[in-house]
């Protein structure tokens, strides 16, 4: 596992530090800007990942992944950016290893720090394979020219070098590491529902500055990232439901009581777990069957 302490040295010297941050990604990597990567596999990782949710306007007449997205949060709205190859709208500039930095690291191009808004702190696990075939995808997208549109965020949120600060405190960048007691269903799991998944994102209750509370994963939260309360997806609410029911609310959001899902997971389930493979699903049910049992926020 590979820490952020040796950026904190560093952090006063611009060029040494961009030097540090391609040298990471580089060990972090491997042979992801070597290999072809596989556009249509690259669309089931972008479908697992959420990507077009975050990166897609509200509007009817929306293009995906051209950005407009906006997520409201307690630090002010963020918009996703455009990630459609467009030379000066998206990331057509962009080379391979910009996309392993952004997603390993949380950095830009340019070495400036992406706010966590961006789930790299979930994403930073991702497999070489997913990046370089999720990379191929985004490259075989149609150009969109639609600027991003710049964050609004209260002060002094929106100084991104604060995030370095963030990073420190809660960023653990690294590989994604199988559990030799875990079977091969069960670490399919931990990384559909950890890394692409990044389901602890907004179903781990947070501090005041962002961060996580690691020993409540997954417990769910009375204030998630839009103001809303989001629920405790471990087994101590999940284990009123079989396999079968859970299986039918994350393709179709109908619950065993013929309720369904809230709009925004709603579109979590529209957009990424009706589009898994039932072998998929089949695992993250199981790693979510696994997970200590939290019990509910009083």
């Amino acid at each position: 596992m590979i820490t952020i302490a040796p950026q904190r040295l560093i952090a006063r010297a611009p060029s040494l530090r961009l030097l540090w941050s391609a040298m990471l990604v580089l060990l972090l990597s491997g042979t992801a800007v070597i290999a072809q990567g596989d556009p249509k596999r690259g669309l089931y990782v972008a479908n697992a990942a959420g990507c077009i949710g975050c990166h897609t306007a509200e509007t009817k007449d929306a293009v995906s992944y051209a950005g407009g997205r906006a997520l409201k949060t307690p630090f002010g709205t963020f918009y996703g950016p455009n990630i459609t190859p467009h030379p000066d709208a998206g990331i057509g500039r962009w080379a391979e290893a910009d996309l392993v930095r952004a997603v390993r690291l949380g950095e830009r191009p340019d070495g400036a720090h992406y706010f966590p808004a961006f789930p790299y702190a979930s994403f930073s696990q991702m497999s070489d394979a997913d990046l370089r075939d999720l990379w191929a995808y985004l490259r075989s997208l149609p150009p969109n020219a639609q600027p991003s549109r710049a964050h609004e965020l209260r002060f002094p949120f929106g100084w991104r070098f604060l995030v370095l600060g963030w990073k420190w405190l809660f960023f653990r960048p690294g590989t994604f590491i199988t559990d030799a007691k875990q079977t091969p269903q069960l670490s399919r799991g931990a990384y559909l529902v950890s890394v692409l998944g990044h389901c602890g994102e907004c179903h781990t209750p947070r501090n005041f500055l962002g961060g996580p509370n690691r020993d409540r994963l997954l417990s769910g939260t009375k204030a998630g990232p839009e103001g809303k309360p989001i629920p405790n997806i471990t087994p101590t609410r999940t284990k009123k439901w079989n396999d079968a029911e859970m299986r039918e609310f994350l393709s179709t959001g109908m619950t065993p009581d013929f309720d369904s899902a809230n709009s925004t997971m709603m579109e979590v389930i529209r957009n990424t777990t009706s589009k898994l493979t039932a072998e998929d699903l089949s695992s993250m049910i199981a790693y979510m069957r696994s997970v200590p049992a939290i019990p509910e926020d009083k």
